[in-house]
């Protein structure tokens, strides 16, 4: 099967089904695929994560190969779980491929700040833990794009690891499974020691598509199967752009590859998700998406995924005065200024490229000379951002490069705190 995968994926690039960028990235880390331990059987939890879902709410997924409870049971004392949960579980074919169960539970109300221990499916389940986000500031934010499965992924987690986060944003492309189903099982599993423990909250990218035309017709068929992201509790009718809160941050997820011109559902659902952001309680408005609205690296130039997005949607995010924008798609970082309309604005949302976790692509190194005066600090390396809101007027923002110094920080002032950027 896996060679019929390979085969068919070969054609894909072949005929131009998947657009290939015109220029070559060197060599990244070789890939890592993260298989079931001998011992492990068709009930048991595999690819664990969870998610933030409503106020006081973690919603719990994972995968077993054979039919089991989609139950979790939860306690704040290791072996003690005086709450329990019910949900439901789904599966997908794709092609040749046949997913396991894929289990879907919300659990809650829980209190903040707390370790929470649990058990997926069977009582015989092995036990796993997470921490709640806390009900004031300060706050954690770990940022990582395109992060793939490769050595230099393993790299990025483990430094991701260190920074203790309260949760992780991730602006697209996750496995990069490219049509290849089994690598989404890896992902799954290669993620799952941090994605267990703190909720990772992620959009889709052009990697997530999966669309082959006659073949397979639906896009985002994985995604949308095995990343239930909160979109029912922020009143959108898809998994591809959402909004939460964490402790006064406002997080709004955007699809770069879905409609969102005026008129579609998803800037319809922006206008009104923005109308209902109270700065009061939210000082702090970040916005994610994939494929970056501002860029002076060489690579993705003109794609209307960018362009065109930022035409459609620049005005609601500057209206609201969104503080930050944060993207992948790019293989490399790049920070702003505050900016609108290709100009400095002080009262515009800082743009972050952020498209270095690890892919197996490689980086994308060469950049438009000589720099725009917007772009404030560039650099084609694999790393990951530590985002930390220390109140509701400031933040300190830091871009590490794998395992080496710390190459580019700032701090920021929210808007909602500026006289003269307050709407």
């Amino acid at each position: 099967m896996k060679q019929a995968y390979h085969v068919l994926a070969l054609f894909i690039f072949t005929v131009g089904l998947v657009r290939a960028d015109d220029y070559v990235r060197p060599p990244a880390g070789k890939s890592v695929f993260v298989s079931l331990s001998d011992d492990h059987s068709k009930q048991t939890p595999q690819q664990v994560h969870i998610s933030l879902a409503g106020d006081a709410k973690m919603r719990i997924s994972w995968i077993t190969d054979d039919v089991s409870p989609s139950m979790v049971m939860y306690g704040k004392t290791q072996g003690e779980y005086e709450g329990s949960a019910n949900g439901s579980s789904s599966s997908y074919g794709y092609l040749l491929y046949e997913s396991g169960q894929i289990h879907d539970v919300v659990i809650g109300p829980l209190e903040p700040g707390t370790v929470y221990y649990y058990k997926c499916g069977l009582d015989s389940s092995p036990e796993l833990s997470f921490r709640t986000p806390p009900a004031e500031f300060p706050i954690d934010l770990a940022v990582s794009g395109d992060l793939g499965q490769t050595e230099w992924t393993r790299s990025t987690l483990k430094h991701i690891q260190k920074i203790d986060y309260d949760v992780l944003l991730l602006p697209g492309d996750l496995s990069y499974a490219d049509f290849y189903q089994p690598w989404w099982d890896s992902f799954g599993r290669l993620v799952e020691p941090l994605a267990s423990q703190r909720p990772w909250m992620v959009s889709q990218g052009n990697h997530e598509v999966e669309r082959i035309p006659l073949i397979h017709k639906e896009r985002f068929t994985a995604y949308n199967a095995r990343w239930h992201m909160p979109f029912e509790e922020s009143g959108s009718n898809s998994n591809l752009f959402y909004s939460f809160e964490v402790v006064g941050v406002h997080v709004i997820m955007l699809g770069s590859y879905t409609d969102f011109g005026p008129g579609s559902s998803q800037y319809n659902w922006l206008e009104s998700d923005l109308k209902k952001v109270d700065r009061q309680r939210t000082p702090w408005l970040f916005a994610l998406v994939h494929a970056p609205w501002y860029n002076s690296n060489k690579a993705h130039q003109g794609e209307k995924e960018s362009t065109h997005m930022r035409d459609a949607m620049e005005d609601l995010l500057y209206n609201a005065r969104v503080d930050i924008v944060f993207a992948g798609h790019v293989h490399a970082y790049e920070r702003f200024t505050r900016v609108y309309k290709q100009d400095a604005n002080k009262c515009g949302p800082v743009h972050i490229t952020i498209g270095d976790g690890g892919n197996r692509e490689g980086l994308a190194t060469k950049y438009k000379h000589p720099q725009p005066s917007i772009s404030l600090f560039r650099e084609a390396s694999f790393g990951h951002g530590h985002l930390r809101v220390v109140n509701a007027s400031h933040a300190e923002w830091i871009w590490h490069r794998n395992d080496d110094a710390q190459p580019d920080s700032t701090w920021l002032t929210s808007l909602a705190s500026d006289p003269a950027c307050v709407v």
